[in-house]
């Protein structure tokens, strides 16, 4: 089990721009979900494949590999396709090592690498699924096996301090000039890779760390609601958040104006995500209240509309046959599974392959987001055709 600092890398996009959060976080007890253990188990089984492919003395003999393994696969969370899932991290790091290895015959690889960067935030450490040390380079693999959000590379903060706590371990070793930070979103967004210099990296951490890190250690200074929001503990109860949204109400309260202007509902709709999720959080964290015992005024908790269910669909069948009613009548036609189950069966990239032809992405609903987004627009606007400057 990894251990965790109160100031983690995983947390740091929500502390280096909220740094009361943590302390806020410590008042809400902590859970966890089937998502987080079977990413747990996903970099469990990658790094049993790593130390055996490059570390082979780590184990006795190939049966006390095959031991290892049969015991991961006989978690409940292991499916048939999570192997090829993870092989695309695996194959990955592999095949870097050896070519760092080509240009630098005393490159090495360190799996599951305790990462520390207290000199940037107190107490501050991490575990870096892989990291690869040649060339004059740094190379931060992390493994993300999550499939709701993408993870962006570049000047990611997470990523950023890993690299900061190798630099620690190994800079002075090897002279490091360039650190290479790389996410392996096996089920989502492939590799992706971005490189900074270690000497702006280190001046990341100085300049922007050091001072926010300080604060957050101690529970100093703001609460400031954003799209870091999302995986914070206190955001149901967060006081911060109406505030915020409270204020661009009040930004579109003109009472001489009936409707909105272009100028105020484009900034209603840039903010459309934070209040949806805010309601959502509020929702959430007031049921838990009300669920503990604690009266919400104005609200009850009653049992939600449900469906009925069959409980023994092969007993039932049995009966209903018995009775004389036709067999075609009570089953359906066999139907082919969902593509995402057939994904997790065959292996992403080996269904993408096999299936081409068979499988059709029809045109999406028309969407509005914002102009950044990376999506070609498919609607022409009166400002395209005219050009107006």
């Amino acid at each position: 089990m990894r251990e965790h600092a109160f100031l983690s890398a995983s947390s740091a996009h929500r502390w280096l721009n909220c740094t009361k959060a943590p302390v806020l976080e410590q008042t809400v007890p902590d859970t966890t979900n089937i998502y987080a253990e079977e990413g747990s188990l996903a970099h469990e089984i990658a790094e049993l494949i790593l130390r055996a492919e490059i570390n082979s003395n780590d184990f006795a003999d190939i049966a006390e590999y095959e031991e290892f393994m049969s015991e991961l696969k006989n978690n409940e969370l292991f499916y048939e396709g999570m192997l090829n899932e993870i092989d695309i991290y695996t194959t990955y790091c592999i095949e870097r090592y050896h070519e760092f290895k080509a240009k630098d015959k005393l490159t090495v690889i360190a799996i599951e690498q305790k990462l520390d960067f207290s000199k940037y935030v107190p107490e501050g450490f991490g575990t870096g699924d892989c990291v690869i040390i040649g060339d004059n380079k740094i190379e931060v693999i992390d493994l993300k096996f999550g499939k709701g959000v993408e993870v962006e590379v570049e000047n990611n903060p997470q990523l950023m301090l890993y690299g900061l706590g190798a630099l620690e371990a190994f800079d002075f070793l090897y002279n490091i000039e360039e650190v290479i930070l790389t996410v392996a979103q096996v089920r989502l967004g492939g590799i992706s890779s971005w490189s900074i210099s270690a000497k702006d990296l280190k001046a990341w951490g100085e300049e922007v760390v050091k001072e926010k890190a300080i604060l957050a250690f101690n529970g100093k200074g703001e609460t400031v609601p954003g799209d870091w929001c999302m995986f914070c503990k206190f955001k149901g109860q967060c006081k911060a958040r109406s505030q915020y949204l409270k204020k661009i109400y009040e930004m579109h309260k003109e009472k001489e104006k009936e409707s909105l202007s272009l100028d105020e509902l484009s900034d209603i709709l840039k903010h459309e995500k934070l209040i949806k999720d805010w309601l959502k959080d509020v929702t959430e964290y007031a049921l838990q209240l009300a669920l503990s015992g604690i009266k919400i005024p104005g609200f009850k908790v009653v049992e939600g509309r449900s469906n009925r269910k069959i409980v023994d669909e092969e007993r039932l069948a049995e009966l209903l046959i018995s009775l004389g009613y036709p067999e075609e009548k009570i089953y359906k036609p066999k139907e082919i599974n969902t593509i995402t189950a057939l994904e997790k069966l065959v292996g992403k990239k080996e269904f993408e392959e096999l299936s081409a032809g068979y499988v059709e992405k029809p045109e999406g609903k028309p969407t509005l987001v914002e102009d950044s987004d990376r999506r070609e627009s498919i609607v022409q606007t009166v400002e395209d055709e005219f050009d107006f400057k």
